[in-house]
């Protein structure tokens, strides 16, 4: 088949290399002239493991193609993918205006019958104003029907996923639509969810505003057990066994951030609000995971004896989780910009995502690798649990250090090992 995917962010770039991998002619429409000449000579600008090397095998191949011109790879497609983003408004809904800018121009430059399929992830309704632009907006007899196929990709392991997921849903209410995306994905092995376009619209919301639940739930339990001298740890380990409930996303850390589960989880209760209903349980969640980040900040402050001011503290890991370069909405934002306003002296240090980091994070010492940031620290956290930083010569770090002072954000050591060492050690729910 012939595709198209305007965006060639995270979801655009990954889904359009894994889909040309499998022998499908795939265009990647972008906007903006430098970043299509870089794809075209493999630089990307997002970092996920393994994916490089597929852009570059199939831009060599010809079956990935990149420019600006939607004429020159929708008029020749069998179906067309929105994958661009979908950033909150101030009210916490959803922008929608970049996927209507699109649908028109996708609209404007159809000509033989094209399945349009929303990608981003979308309010409920989204589908059906893209079909009434895109019908305002296309040539006179020409055909289309719309889609809805959400994205389920975990960054860090976006090629896996992309092959191997879960579910696959698609939602449309055409036939002949059904069909050619099936046939589409058949070299994908997943369950199947065919559906109408509002409950494919409302799934993505609906899985990730879950698993933000659960994320806050075994950060309400690890508090909860730090002050009843309970453990956090064995706690959520022992729920997390019950097979009703699963260990996935039950663990406790620094809060969770990234391009999805921040804004999906607003998107969610704008999404209810509109309909009339007050998603009350959401709305902790969300508060329960700005409360996570400053606790990490009052812990920095009771291990320093209450007084943070003038003292060094290094910072291991920024992104909002390993294997990433993303550092949207990464805990590590807040977590430093509150530390900065109590005028602590920050070094940090992330494997990726160090230069995303320097365009956000102002007033940071930035150094090349970990042992440099716990030189002469007070107190050194554990914000991204990298597995380099698993693998850290512990002794080196204590020497090097003012303070011996470990705050682990993401409990990735034994407490005990670490006390033996000679380490003041903290972590979260222990």
């Amino acid at each position: 088949m012939t595709i198209t995917f305007v965006g060639h962010g995270y979801v655009g770039l990954v889904t359009a290399s894994v889909f040309a991998d499998l022998g499908n002619t795939v265009w990647v429409v972008g906007h903006t002239k430098e970043k299509i000449e870089n794809l075209k000579k493999g630089i990307l600008p997002i970092y996920e493991p393994g994916l490089e090397e597929i852009v570059k095998r199939n831009v060599k191949a010809k079956r990935l193609l990149f420019t600006l011109d939607y004429k020159e790879s929708i008029s020749n497609s069998d179906a067309v993918f929105i994958a661009v983003g979908t950033p909150p408004l101030s009210t916490g809904e959803a922008d929608l205006s970049v996927v209507f800018e699109v649908a028109k121009k996708i609209g404007e430059n159809l000509e033989g019958y094209t399945v349009v399929v929303t990608k981003s992830t979308v309010p409920v309704g989204t589908n059906k104003k893209t079909k009434e632009i895109i019908t305002a907006a296309k040539p006179k007899g020409v055909t289309f029907d719309v889609a809805s196929i959400p994205e389920f990709l975990r960054e860090g392991q976006a090629i896996s996923d992309t092959l191997h997921p879960d579910r696959i849903v698609i939602g449309t209410d055409s036939k002949p639509a059904e069909r050619l995306l099936i046939e589409l994905h058949k070299s994908i092995d997943g369950n199947y969810v065919l559906t109408n376009i509002e409950t494919a619209e409302m799934i993505k919301y609906a899985a990730n505003s879950f698993l933000a639940t659960k994320i806050s739930y075994a950060n309400a339990i690890a508090h909860l057990s730090e002050l009843t001298g309970a453990d956090g740890s064995m706690v959520l380990e022992a729920v997390g066994l019950d097979k009703r409930v699963g260990s996935q996303f039950l663990f406790a850390g620094a809060g969770y951030g990234g391009s999805c589960f921040p804004k999906d989880v607003k998107a969610m209760i704008a999404i209810a609000k509109k309909a009339g209903y007050n998603f009350s349980l959401l709305k902790d969640v969300e508060d329960i995971n700005q409360q996570t980040k400053r606790r990490i900040v009052e812990k920095t402050k009771d291990l320093l004896g209450g007084e943070a001011k003038g003292k060094m503290v290094g910072i291991l890991g920024l992104s909002f989780k390993p294997d990433t370069d993303d550092m949207r909405d990464a805990p590590s934002i807040a977590v430093i910009n509150s530390l900065l306003e109590e005028d602590v002296k920050i070094k940090a240090y992330d494997p990726i995502a160090m230069n995303n980091a320097k365009k956000i994070l102002k007033n940071v010492d930035f150094q090349p690798d970990s042992y440099s940031v716990a030189r002469d620290c007070d107190v050194l956290i554990i914000m991204t649990e990298w597995n380099e930083f698993r693998q850290l010569d512990l002794e080196k770090i204590k020497k090097s250090m003012r303070k011996p002072i470990l705050l682990d954000g993401r409990n990735i050591y034994d407490p005990q090992k670490l006390r033996e060492i000679g380490f003041v050690y903290a972590g979260v729910g222990r």
